[in-house]
């Protein structure tokens, strides 16, 4: 139940400061994980991006704020972050599908939009086969691209990187220098460190690189490794289910170190791969 507490807890910082400029990583240091897990946590709990999330409490805010008619649009588009009267009002229009102009006038339907509060639910009808598996420091070479703080711009990087990998030859070569464990084709979310998020396509190797490689050492950690097959799709189907189901009854809880996918085969349509999540046990934080 700590971890579902400290997710409200994240939920009740953000309503506080929804008038202030929220800062990801405190909100994260509320919920004692990462900038990145967090985010991805609350994705997938949420069913909406964090920041997405905090667009529509402001706008709902905002709402209330302009229905009042003591403020005028362009306070109230100054209260909740939008320097630009057209930046807010594309956000408002966005969430209400009318311009701030006419919630003035009155007469106009809105949209409300909730604080969320996370609770358990009983799931896990179907089994989730999965394993401990504690590893040392190991050394991964590919090709790394930075990743956005926001976590869903990232969703148009990742999946770039691997149509174009295919198609220059990159994977040939990664997997031609695959020499050690884990055996496969990597994609690493470094995000532990907040200044330098990015993402690997990679293999273990202790092979020297050229140019056109990078290298980066995945730092010692315990993970929960979770199997599946499938498409692109299923992955993050399973991801899902992990953070849903899994991990708030586990016994654990994320831990600092990157996210891995170890992609088995290479069939596109039918992949075999592995999720792991770095995580410690409750209370080791």
């Amino acid at each position: 139940m700590e971890w579902i507490e400290r997710l409200n807890s994240a939920i009740n910082y953000i309503e506080e400061h929804l008038a202030d400029d929220i800062d990801y990583e405190q909100v994260a240091k509320v919920a004692c994980c990462s900038t990145y897990h967090f985010q991805r946590m609350f994705a997938y709990m949420a069913d909406v991006p964090l920041s997405e999330y905090i667009r529509r409490r402001r706008m709902t805010m905002a709402a209330v704020d302009l229905q009042s008619c003591q403020e005028k649009i362009s306070d109230v588009a100054l209260k909740y972050g939008y320097d630009s009267p057209t930046a807010f009002n594309r956000a408002f229009q966005g969430v209400h599908g009318v311009a701030p102009s006419l919630v003035k006038a009155g007469g106009v339907s809105l949209k409300s939009f909730s604080p969320i509060s996370f609770k358990i639910t009983i799931k896990g009808a179907v089994e989730m086969d999965y394993r401990i598996e504690k590893r040392d420091a190991f050394r991964i070479v590919g090709i790394a691209e930075p990743l956005q703080n926001e976590i869903e711009k990232n969703f148009e990087i990742v999946p770039q990187m691997w149509q174009k990998a295919s198609v220059n030859g990159m994977i040939q070569k990664l997997i031609s220098m695959m020499n050690s464990e884990p055996m496969g084709l990597l994609g690493v979310s470094a995000c532990n460190d907040m200044d330098s998020w990015r993402y690997f396509i990679a293999v273990a190797s202790t092979q020297s690189i050229d140019n056109t490689l990078e290298e980066y050492t995945v730092p010692p950690s315990t993970w929960a490794v979770f199997s599946g097959e499938g498409t692109a799709q299923t992955v993050q189907e399973l991801e899902k289910r992990i953070v849903t189901e899994w991990l708030p009854t586990s016994g654990y809880e994320y831990a600092n170190a990157p996210d891995i996918e170890v992609y088995l085969s290479a069939d596109p349509v039918n992949t075999k791969y592995e999720v792991w999540i770095p995580v410690v046990k409750k209370g080791e934080l």
